[in-house]
């Protein structure tokens, strides 16, 4: 009776643990706002510092091969969120315009599917009263900027957030650096989630944005005194222009990055504090390319190696705007130091959360989902192509198919401009143009990208 009693006792604390743990993983997604793929250890970063970081990808997968949605934030965002390539989604470039309230968007989704949802930082996807707002798209709970412009600046007195149900302005304590705010309301939010109900954590930090504002407890480490910077060669940047401030750019970005990923160990730590580590994706990667503006100079992103080894920054569609460090790291499910060269993209993730989530997915998208890569079970789809478009800056177009990449350029000037080619393989700098040498290819893949993408009401190639 005694052993019966005892079998019985044991059967009950399993169950009981496993009503616990729910069978859907939280996720949590850190967007990096304008951080080079080289800015980060595991892909040659040497002069910053980002052990936090690095280590989901010693504890996870790290991807080689992993593209942004766009070159600027709003519509590589509207890209991840819905799915879709920027010749398919609504939004195509910055501008607060809404998303399309007939597209169901990856908090919607996930919302159906009995997640509650969080998102921290910058939204840019349509302004107060478009029905585009985080609490009409699928959010619990928001702070952050709902205006991009708004997210310029790291000291603001003021945010948006959902208080009570409702979108509203709240202030700040003076001299709050934001994206400290935004995670310590990420940690209170972890903290607070029932351990069998699963979660969607959206970090949208706004770092390392040009506003080249940090605060002095990661500047320190990057100066000699504080009339000189640790890096050479630095160029001042002035007060009275649209961004803050700085004296000292290079050591700024350099503890801005630096900054993050502190902000990163601290939600991994606070993973592990509340028991929830193996449940828990946590991923990581930027919006576009680094950035040149608010001080910072294509000196500066040599000086670091921010693009790596790629020609671009942001909005560039060269590798060095679109390429992005992608780590993810899921204990017990995703094996330590792994890495893939699977081909992929912002509009892979809507298809994989939900697959995560357990969600079948009716509707037509150009995301894959990389579940397969991930759990190393079943077949991985691949892309027959990935294909983006940008227009400012004259408008610009670019798809990749295999190693083989073409760009075109000045399209709102002549909408069937001729397009350069490059093989990655050989040229993955994109330093030569191989279009006359290889003209059939060229001709096949400007066919090709010309037929992919669809007539926008806001986002279209005419001249301007």
């Amino acid at each position: 009776m005694k052993f019966l009693f005892q079998l019985f006792l044991m059967l009950f604390c399993v169950l009981g643990s496993a009503q616990q743990t729910p069978k859907q993983p939280n996720i949590i997604f850190i967007l990096a706002d304008d951080l080079g793929i080289g800015d980060i250890g595991v892909y040659g970063q040497s002069i910053i510092q980002t052990p936090h970081i690095d280590r989901l990808a010693e504890e996870g997968m790290k991807f080689n091969n992993f593209y942004a949605g766009s070159t600027v934030c709003a519509p590589s965002r509207a890209a991840l969120l819905t799915g879709q390539h920027t010749g398919h989604t609504q939004v195509r470039g910055n501008g607060e315009f809404p998303l399309d309230p007939a597209k169901k968007i990856i908090p919607e989704v996930l919302k159906n599917a009995g997640y509650t949802n969080a998102i921290f930082g910058k939204w840019g996807m349509g302004l107060n009263g478009s029905g585009s707002t985080p609490d009409k798209r699928g959010f619990d709970v928001f702070a952050g900027h709902i205006h991009h412009v708004s997210a310029h600046y790291q000291k603001p007195d003021s945010i948006d957030a959902i208080v009570h149900g409702d979108l509203k302005r709240i202030g700040l304590p003076k001299d709050t650096y934001v994206n400290e705010y935004f995670t310590e309301q990420a940690l209170q939010f972890i903290n607070n989630q029932p351990k069998d109900k699963p979660f969607f954590l959206f970090m949208s930090y706004t770092i390392p944005h040009a506003e080249l504002v940090v605060p002095p407890k990661y500047l320190q480490k990057h100066l000699l005194s504080a009339e000189q910077s640790k890096h050479d060669s630095e160029k001042e940047w002035p007060a009275g222009r649209h961004y803050g401030p700085q004296p000292f750019p290079k050591a700024a970005y350099a503890a801005l990055v630096e900054s993050l990923d502190d902000y990163t160990g601290q939600i991994l730590a606070a993973l592990k504090a509340k028991g929830i580590d193996e449940n828990t994706i946590v991923i990581f990667t930027s919006d576009n390319g680094t950035h040149t503006e608010g001080g910072r100079t294509q000196e500066d992103v040599d000086y670091f190696g921010s693009s790596a080894h790629y020609q671009g920054v942001k909005r560039d569609l060269y590798t060095g705007g679109i390429k992005e460090p992608f780590l993810i790291r899921w204990p017990g499910t995703i094996p330590a130091r792994t890495q893939s060269n699977h081909v992929s993209a912002f509009w892979d993730l809507y298809p994989t959360f939900a697959e995560l989530a357990q969600v079948t997915l009716k509707e037509s998208l150009d995301g894959i989902s990389i579940v397969p890569t991930l759990t190393d079970k079943g077949k991985q789809d691949k892309h027959p192509y990935l294909y983006w478009e940008f227009h400012e800056f004259g408008g610009k177009q670019a798809l990749l198919k295999g190693d083989w990449k073409i760009i075109r350029l000045d399209v709102h000037k002549n909408r069937y401009a001729p397009v350069a080619l490059y093989n990655l393989k050989e040229d993955p700098s994109e330093k030569n143009d191989v279009s006359k040498k290889y003209p059939r290819k060229t001709k096949r893949l400007t066919e090709l990208m010309d037929s992919v993408r669809t007539e926008n009401e806001n986002f279209n190639f005419k001249r301007q």
